[in-house]
């Protein structure tokens, strides 16, 4: 049994009037929790065979169905709601997904019926509140590896992201790590401010806090966190949620942590509750932590990935080391390969949905980094060209450079987003093309994009792309390193030019 259901079933003996969900709206405590999540699962028990995908809004509701879909000993697919309908799709087959959980039944009828996905809406389930449509779907079956529990999708290193399979003894293990690293206890309010469709906010911000007898509040507004949803007074906003709903914990992205320690800067009073921030899914400037130390925010970064069911390394209190991701999770084994990429053991996943199950360890993450003396984690770059954006989001260059260059105006272009809150291009445009046509060529391959993928702003190449001014490789590919270090010193003047859209 998956430790954070027995925990469920443990505390429902022992404390069934404590809070485990709240939302503001309703309280939903240990004793509701426990038979509710019990009879859902009996329900899927005898209604489903196969793999569950879920899509739900941030909500007691979601919590209720990943835990009854977890308990039922049946493979979890979360739909990550910034994912455009066709990743959406293209998850739902990867994954083999033979039914769909959803509280926006007329929405995925849509866009199921558009992604030429059959499907029957056969039934409808009362969860924390809320009527959780259930859909049939028929998509090939897909042979998950012995053991999976979830499979995990990330905001795509392609337009067709991989799946991620996980075991439940994977998430138990990192679930009590992080429950024992931020000492956790049933005084305890987690609030969870990014998708719970994320493994990171899944296993730290429900199973983690269950584990422990703490109250999960998933904070209701928008998911798909990106530039243009933190913006304004965002940071006051935040903070003003994290005290109304008393908040002791939570996990933030770079992003979020920079529009929360402004506001404080500014004058809005910290969080009074909160003890313990985690701040992932990119690396973090030195600088911003020195600023959040300052503001007397306890934010204490982490790395990890989803290949290693999330959390790898975390800062603690007594152990905080700022500029380093931290040490190892007690059942995380790092080394350091020759050419410093960061190898993991002890915490990967089981393989790839519809590939060959993973043979063994250690885990290649493509990370760079060192180990110091005192075994703090050191991040220094990335082996390959995925970038990952201050908001967590895992992009592949390619993938948007071959959309804007579909385009008429647009010949070829280089892109960069790495460590930033949106991304340039640097564009070849096609003879003839004016600045008009390219802006207007990029804003429709855009529509073909996610919001954490799409271009900001561009500027124009000096002159092609070309193996003679070595911006070219001989079989056509881009020399990344050689147009970095030529348009670097332009594009960073326009983030700074345009620096009131970084927060």
């Amino acid at each position: 049994m998956p430790a954070v259901i027995a925990a469920l079933a443990r505390h429902a003996a022992v404390q069934p009037a404590r809070c485990a969900i709240a939302d503001g709206r309703q309280s939903l405590d240990y004793g509701s929790v426990h038979a509710m999540v019990s009879a859902a699962a009996a329900r899927l028990r005898r209604t489903v065979r196969g793999t569950v995908a879920l899509a739900l809004e941030n909500s007691p509701a979601w919590v209720l169905g990943d835990l009854a879909v977890l308990a039922s000993d049946l493979p979890c697919v979360p739909l990550p709601p910034f994912f455009t309908p066709a990743q959406q799709a293209h998850a739902l087959r990867n994954a083999g997904a033979g039914w769909l959980l959803t509280d926006r039944p007329d929405f995925y009828d849509r866009l199921l019926r558009q992604q030429s996905i059959p499907a029957v809406h056969v039934d409808d389930i009362e969860l924390g509140g809320r009527t959780i449509a259930q859909f049939s779907l028929a998509t090939p079956p897909v042979l998950l590896p012995q053991g999976t529990a979830k499979v995990t999708y990330t905001s795509g290193t392609t337009g067709s992201p991989k799946g991620a399979c996980v075991s439940a003894a994977a998430m138990d293990n990192v679930a009590y790590a992080l429950a024992n690293a931020t000492q956790m206890t049933a005084a305890d309010r987690h609030v969870c401010l990014l998708p719970l469709a994320t493994l990171l906010e899944n296993i730290g911000g429900i199973y983690a806090p269950l584990l422990s007898g703490a109250c999960v509040v998933p904070a209701a507004g928008r998911e798909d966190t990106d530039a243009s949803t933190i913006a304004g007074n965002y940071g006051e906003a935040l903070a003003g949620m994290l005290e109304a709903a008393r908040a002791s914990t939570a996990i933030i992205i770079p992003q979020m942590l920079q529009a929360l320690v402004a506001a404080v800067e500014a004058g809005t009073p910290r969080p009074a509750a909160l003890r313990f921030a985690a701040v992932g899914g990119a690396r973090v400037p030195g600088s911003l932590l020195r600023r959040a130390a300052s503001a007397g925010l306890p934010v204490f970064e982490g790395y990890g990935l989803s290949e290693c069911a999330s959390v790898v390394t975390l800062n603690t209190p007594g152990a905080n080391r700022p500029g380093s991701a931290g040490r190892p999770l007690p059942h995380v084994g790092i080394a350091i390969a020759e050419d410093g990429e960061i190898l993991v053991r002890g915490a990967t996943f089981l393989g790839y949905a519809g590939d060959a199950a993973t043979t063994g360890e250690p885990w290649h993450t493509g990370d760079l980094g060192h180990l110091d003396a005192e075994g703090f984690l050191h991040l220094t770059g990335r082996k390959k060209d995925l970038f990952i954006t201050t908001f967590g989001r895992n992009v592949s260059p390619d993938w948007i450079e071959s959309e804007l260059a579909l385009q008429p105006a647009i010949t070829r272009a280089w892109v960069h987003g790495e460590a930033r809150p949106w991304n340039t291009a640097v564009v070849v445009a096609r003879p003839g093309a004016t600045a008009q046509d390219v802006s207007t060529a990029i804003t429709a391959a855009n529509r073909n994009l996610p919001g954490y993928a799409q271009v900001r702003h561009w500027l124009p190449a000096d002159e092609p792309f070309s193996l003679d001014n070595g911006e070219l490789t001989a079989n056509g590919r881009l020399r990344r390193s050689v147009i970095a270090a030529r348009y670097t010193p332009r594009i960073d003047q326009i983030y700074l030019e345009h620096a009131c859209e970084l927060s």
